[in-house]
Formats: structure tokens, sequence, C-alpha cells
């Protein structure tokens, strides 16, 4: 553990019902975060800007607070042992502060400054050779022609779920351009989108998850659903986790890291964007491979050896669960029990008491011993699964 830290010893031997670990969101993934964190005996304290959030019931200590607050995240992290995130949209201030009290802080401020900026992201990723779609920088929507049409524009700043994303396809489209500081992208000619999932410690041990395939949602810019493994030569895969290290070892980070990729139409490979934390690209891990996500963001947190990460089963498959289109109020599931009759289908609903359009409500798990076999199913419950809204 870094100098100036509150145990001297090796920090993954001091884990157990004394630890205090806490988490800076309170949404679904800190959700299954503690459902693998009891497995650990691990106490889990969250912060969380709702009294209503999914956490709320499931820790011993909730603080409802700002996230962005740098005050309150220290008031926050000051008597704990080490504390992580849900979501990187924190205070990278606050986190530095308590990281100088001697608080164990995964992932770095540091390397949470980098992501929280798509600049900064893009910025790092031509430093480090790291293969991008070719970008521009702009202040607002006044420059957002200077690459030519098609463009994607993204907010450098708090984007997340598609929201922050636009694509400028002609002049016509223009008026929808974001008018903050942005990342503009060359169109990439899209033949897949993949996911990988690396976990590093402070010994510098890296773990891959196989890579995935996401399907995404055109209307919601949501991913829909993911297959596991992805459809791609062996050579593919083994680049795409080899591209994952990389990133992974050019920032020194420690943590759990989700690398977004462009499969292009020529075959190459891209780096799309990095989340620092559990990702909805992992959710199948949990009934679907020898270690979750989850527990591996636990293990790397904790300092702990990396667990294995290799399937184990054939295929497996995630679909979100989220809300209709004009879904508002108490959510109402409709064809859970339909779904649950298909074998391999495990349901993971996130506790939120309202829906909204779009909003993610929880998703499911398929295993099988095909990927043909889960495909099918995963087509089925998209037809069987809804939620609406009760007013």
């Amino acid at each position: 553990m870094q100098n100036g830290s509150k145990n001297s010893h090796d920090f993954g031997a001091s884990f157990g019902p004394s630890l205090r670990l806490g988490v800076l969101g309170g949404g679904q993934l800190g959700r299954m975060m503690i459902q693998s964190a009891v497995d650990f005996d691990a106490r889990v304290e969250v912060m969380d800007p709702s009294s209503d959030a999914p956490c709320r019931h499931l820790t011993p200590r909730f603080v409802q607070g700002d996230l962005q607050n740098a005050d309150d995240v220290v008031a926050f992290g000051a008597e704990l042992d080490v504390i992580t995130i849900e979501i990187e949209h924190v205070s990278v201030e606050g986190l530095k502060t308590l990281e100088s009290q001697g608080v164990r802080v995964i992932p770095k401020p540091d390397h949470l400054a980098v992501i929280q900026d798509k600049g900064l992201q893009k910025e790092f990723f031509a430093q480090n050779g790291i293969p991008t779609s070719p970008f521009q920088l702009v202040d607002g929507a006044e420059g957002v022609e200077q690459m030519g049409l098609p463009i994607v524009q993204k907010m450098r700043k708090g984007g997340y779920d598609g929201k922050g994303v636009v694509l400028l396809k002609s002049k016509s489209d223009l008026p929808k351009a974001f008018d903050v500081p942005s990342v503009l992208e060359h169109a990439v000619d899209i033949e897949k989108e993949l996911s990988v999932i690396v976990a590093r410690n402070s010994q510098g041990e890296t773990q891959c998850f196989p890579v995935v395939e996401a399907i995404f949602d055109p209307v919601a810019n949501l991913v829909d659903y993911l297959i596991a493994p992805a459809a791609i030569t062996p050579q593919q895969a083994q680049d795409a986790e080899s591209l994952a290290r990389r990133v992974a070892e050019a920032m020194d980070f420690e943590g759990l890291l989700a690398v977004e990729l462009f499969l292009d139409r020529k075959g190459d490979l891209l780096v799309n964007e990095l989340a620092p934390r559990t990702h909805n690209s992992g959710h199948h891990t949990i009934e679907a491979n020898r270690t979750s996500q989850f527990e591996q963001h636990l293990r790397a947190v904790l300092d702990l050896p990396l667990g294995a990460t290799d399937a184990l089963f054939a295929a497996s498959a995630m679909v979100n669960i989220v809300g209709s289109a004009a879904a508002h109020g108490t959510p109402i599931y409709t064809g859970l029990e339909a779904a649950l009759s298909t074998p391999g289908v495990h349901p993971h609903l996130y506790g939120k008491s309202a829906v909204k359009p779009f909003r993610k409500m929880g998703h499911v798990t398929i295993t099988g011993q095909s990927r043909s076999e889960v495909e099918q199913s995963v087509m089925r419950i998209r037809e069987q699964l809804a939620v609406d809204g009760k007013a």
C-alpha cells in the first residue's frame, strides 16, 4: 500500500469485518458490489445523492451527499480504510484529499481525472500510441463542422448511458450540436462494438475477461444485449485483450477498467472509451465466469490476488431491462415469469422505486451450451420482458 496509509502491513491481509470500505455511488453497480462483498465479510458504506438509492437498505451506513462536492466526499471517507466508486462523476479533489490522509483510493484520483474528461482520454490514447478514431477538441457548437461531416460529438464531461453523445450526419443536424467543450470524432464504419474488462492490482498482475460483443438500441443509445464470447476471430480476440492490457499498463491503472472498442469494417480495432469501474458489459460474468466482475473489482480494491476469469459455459448473454418509452411511476414488470421458464436465465432487478423511459431497471443473464442456443433465448426474452409504470 502507498506511503502514508493507515495500515503499514500488507493491505490485503487486513480485510474482513473490521475493514471499512466506502463506495461513492449507490446505484445498481454498488448494489451488486455489496452482494459480492458479503462473501468477503467486508462491510460496505455508501454515499449517494438520492435518499432512495438502490443501496440504501443494504449498507450499515448510508450518507446522502453530493458526489461531486469535495467537502461531502472528504466527510464521508475520512474514517474509511479504502474507498472506491461505482460512477466516475465524483470529486477528484475530495479523493486526493482522502488519499493524502491515508485512505486507500482505487481507482487513483489522477486516473479518474483523465477518464472523466473525454478530451483528456483521447489525448492519453494519442500520447501512448493507443489506436483510436481521429479527433479534435472544440469549445462549443461553433467549431463542430471543422472536421467535416458525418462526425460524432461527445461532451467532454458529464455524459453517461448514451447521454452527451450526438451523431451529426449533415448540416441539418447542426442545431443538435452541444454548445459545450466537446470531442469531435470521425464516425467509424463499425463492424462490431466490443468490450474487454481488465483488472490490475498494485503488483501489476492483470486479468482480462473474454471479449464481449454489444448490440445497441438505436433509439435509446444503450446496450440492448451482449453476447460472450464475441463472434470474432481468435486473433482479433487476442488483439483486443492485448489492447486492453496496453491501456491499463500505460496508465499504470489499479482497479477494474472497462475498455470499449470498435472493430471497423477494415478489421482494425480502435479504443472508444474507458470506464474505471464495473460495467454493463460485464454483468453476465456473475453467472457465466469463474470470477464475476464485481468480485474481481473487490479483489483489486482490497489488493488481493486476482481471480480466474475463464468462462464456465460455451456461451452467455445479458439482456438489459429498461423502462418502456412512455414509462413513469412505480415499476411494473411483465414477462419475467415467461423469461424464467427458459433454462439458464437468471434475473437481477435493481430495486429502483421509479421507472423512467429507457432507465435501466435490471438485467437477466443467460447461459447455454452453444451460441445459437443463447441467441435464441435472447431474442425470445427481448420480446417477453418489459417495464411500464403506474402513477
